[in-house]
This record gives C-alpha cells, sequence and structure tokens, in this order.
C-alpha cells in the first residue's frame, strides 16, 4: 500500500537521516508541520493551495512518518524541531510562521523556543501536560513488547472498514472530505516502522511537554491557537486555553462545535491566522 503513495516533493539529508519535503507557492515563509500518525499529505489535500497564494508554504514529514526517517531521541519534540529545522535551512526557509496541528502543535512550540520565527498557528494542537493516561493504542503501539509483537498484526490486518472508522472519528463532528482518506494514504499510517515511531513518539511525549510548559511564560513569539469546542481528541480547555494564560502572547480562536480537524472544517479562520502573522 505504502508504494501506492510515494513521496512527492523532496528528499534532503539531515545527518544520516532523509527528510522529505514538499514546496508551493511564493511569499514569506510557512512551514508545517502534522499531527501524529499522519504525514504532510494531510497538507497538501487542500490546506497548501490555499496558503500558497500569498506565501511559500513547506510541509514536512515529521521523523519516522510519512517520508521522513527515524532519527535518535525523536520522542523528544525538540529534537524533531531541530531536525526539521535544520532540513528548512537547506531550503533557504527564512523566519517562517510555523504551523503545527495536533502532535505537530508541539513540535511547533518547540521550533520556536529554539529558534527565530514569526510566529506559531497551533492548530487543535497540543501544548500543555494533560491529566490522566492515554489511550490503550498507544500502550500497545509505544511499548516493547507491542512494537514486536502487536504492530506487524495490526500492520497486516487493519481492513479498510477500520481505517475509515479511525479517519472519521478523527474529523468527528464534521464529515471526511470526500477523497481525503485516498489521498493521505493509509498504507503510509500502517507501516510497520510508521506505527512504532507514531506509539513511541506519543507514548513518551508528556515529560517533554512538562519540561517545554515551563519556559512559556520568556517566549516571545506570537502565537495563534485555532481549536474547536467539540475537539474531543485534544482538548481546548487542557491545551490552548491553559497556554493563553502561560505565554506571553496568545490569541486564542475557538470554532463553536468544530471538532479535531479544523483546518479541513474551516480552513479560512487557519489561512486568516497565518496571513495575520505572515504579514507582520
Amino acid at each position: 500500500m505504502a508504494l501506492s503513495h510515494p513521496p512527492v516533493g523532496r528528499m534532503l539529508t539531515v545527518g544520516q537521516a532523509r527528510v522529505h519535503a514538499l514546496t508551493m507557492g511564493q511569499g514569506p515563509d510557512v512551514v508545517l508541520i502534522h499531527g501524529a500518525g499522519g504525514n504532510l499529505r494531510d497538507f497538501s489535500f487542500d490546506l497548501m493551495g490555499r496558503l500558497a497564494a500569498f506565501a511559500r508554504v513547506t510541509a514536512f514529514d515529521r521523523p519516522g512518518l510519512g517520508w521522513t526517517d527515524w532519527v535518535d531521541g525523536a520522542e523528544d519534540p525538540e529534537v524533531q524541531a531541530a531536525v526539521l529545522r535544520a532540513a528548512a535551512d537547506q531550503l533557504g526557509i527564512v523566519r517562517p510562521v510555523v504551523l503545527g496541528h495536533s502532535y505537530g502543535g508541539i513540535v511547533a512550540l518547540a521550533w520556536a523556543l529554539a529558534g527565530d520565527v514569526a510566529g506559531v498557528v497551533s492548530v487543535a494542537g497540543v501544548a500543555m501536560p494533560w491529566p490522566g493516561g492515554l489511550d490503550r493504542w498507544y500502550h500497545i503501539t509505544g511499548s516493547g513488547w507491542g512494537r514486536a509483537l502487536a504492530v506487524p498484526v495490526i500492520s497486516a490486518f487493519a481492513s479498510p472498514a477500520q481505517v475509515s472508522a479511525s479517519v472519521a472519528a478523527t474529523f468527528a463532528p464534521a464529515a471526511v472530505p470526500p477523497g481525503y482518506a485516498d489521498h493521505i494514504g493509509a498504507g503510509l499510517t500502517l507501516r510497520r516502522a510508521t506505527l512504532r515511531a507514531n506509539g513511541r513518539q506519543v507514548l513518551n511525549l508528556r515529560p517533554f511537554v512538562v519540561g517545554m510548559a515551563t519556559r512559556y511564560p520568556t517566549m516571545d513569539v506570537p502565537v495563534h491557537a485555532v481549536h474547536g469546542t467539540a475537539d474531543r481528541t485534544v482538548y481546548a480547555s487542557i491545551h490552548p486555553e491553559p497556554l493563553a494564560q502561560t505565554a506571553p502572547r496568545v490569541a486564542l480562536s475557538l470554532i463553536e462545535g468544530a471538532g479535531h480537524m479544523p483546518h479541513h472544517s474551516h480552513p479560512q479562520v487557519v489561512v486568516d491566522a497565518v496571513r495575520g502573522l505572515a504579514s507582520n
């Protein structure tokens, strides 16, 4: 299945790792970072074309996902940000607006803590430590025994119906756009290496978020958080709302009734957030 969705952009080399990047448009630089289990095709489906009308937009596959190789330490979002920043340097990207969706939100904030950015747009983004545990899925795919025993079974036997149900749950309460599932490529998500990388990253994420959150009060970077009030994957009350009370320059746009994919269900809100920071 993976071969039916080959790389659509350039393959860069950072250290020993290949990094997959896709660029469109001309203008101020905008970088897009996808969420857990995904790849840059989530953005090339629709959002990149909208942003390319006024910006040079570059989407990356995160380490271990899509067509970007795993790197040592990639459980840490700051390590991921460093890899993507090095790739961005090769493309001549200067002071970008960095947009991160879901898990990509914490990588975007890590980038802002470390580098010169024009701003961050967090779309349904992880930002703060969360109470409680994680879904059993991540304990299965992220643990040592699960990576060895369960991942090969999941990779081999996941049915189209299960894939469709998972995509639908991610978009809820919005409908999945026609053609989205085929475009993003279930085969990329269900590769054994991808399942293992994604599980490790999510299962081990919280301690890194705890550490990063202590540094937000000194983060002198404008952040625009776009979040749905009906998001049941990354809750607004746990992530962007406390972030707005912690970091000094956070604007918050809550979309009433929107779920976890506002860049698809309400793309103009996201485009306006990016344009506002890119024009500064």
